[in-house]
């Protein structure tokens, strides 16, 4: 039985793994299309994001059969019911990138000033992604850590960006208009991302540790 168990929590972690694979190449190809005002681009974007979606369920299908069939305890138990934390959070993702997508649909957003520092926290953001769900898989409380203090970088990079446009808008607002809001939603969606890949990384230490990010926050405050 032990060896079964193994087995599926090593499907799990190849599943996770390519699940993760999908919300990274979602972040990246919608921050291209976005670069170079590629809809084609952004509607395959759109278009994989089923995949994710079907990605989510899954692994949600074998990580309740594990529950049901297996009956798995402490260690096992939270890898588990972590996993299932994780990819509401991934799905997440990958709607992320689909919103980026459709504004791309919309708007012609290319020639506005801040598009390299879009790219650089879509980078940052798609490391993220892929580092939390690396510590899952390998257990690495340190790499975990590093996600959570990452997460510092994107915000700073999103008030950045936000800054920039605002003084664009007040520069030229007839040639900005409407679109400069379009750009800091992007911007927003990636900030969430980020915030998701966060929350990943905080499962991880749970499935390590057995205590969450809330359960320390809750005794700070009693």
């Amino acid at each position: 039985m032990r060896r079964t168990l193994d087995n599926e929590l090593d499907s799990l972690n190849q599943q996770l793994t390519a699940m993760g694979q999908l919300c990274e190449d979602a972040i990246r190809e919608a921050t291209q299309s976005l670069r170079d005002g590629d809809q084609e681009q952004a509607r395959k974007v759109i278009a994989a994001d089923a995949g994710i979606d079907q990605a989510e369920k899954d692994i949600e299908r074998l990580c309740l059969k594990l529950l049901l069939q297996q009956q798995p305890v402490a260690r096992d138990l939270r890898q588990i019911s972590a996993a299932l934390k994780m990819i509401t959070d991934m799905e997440r993702i990958g709607d992320q990138a689909s919103d980026i997508a459709e504004i791309i649909l919309s708007t012609p957003l290319s020639d506005i000033g801040p598009i390299p520092m879009i790219i650089r926290m879509s980078e940052e953001a798609s490391k993220m992604v892929k580092d939390s769900v690396d510590a899952y898989v390998r257990r690495d409380l340190e790499l975990a850590g590093c996600v959570e203090a990452h997460d510092d970088i994107v915000d700073n990079l999103f008030d950045e960006i936000r800054e920039k446009i605002i003084q664009e808008i007040t520069a030229d607002p007839d040639k900005v208009g409407a679109r400069a809001i379009d750009l800091v939603m992007v911007a927003k969606y990636l900030e969430r991302i980020a915030d998701h890949a966060t929350n990943i990384a905080e499962w991880v230490v749970y499935s390590i540790t057995g205590v969450h990010e809330s359960e320390i926050d809750t005794k700070k405050l009693s």
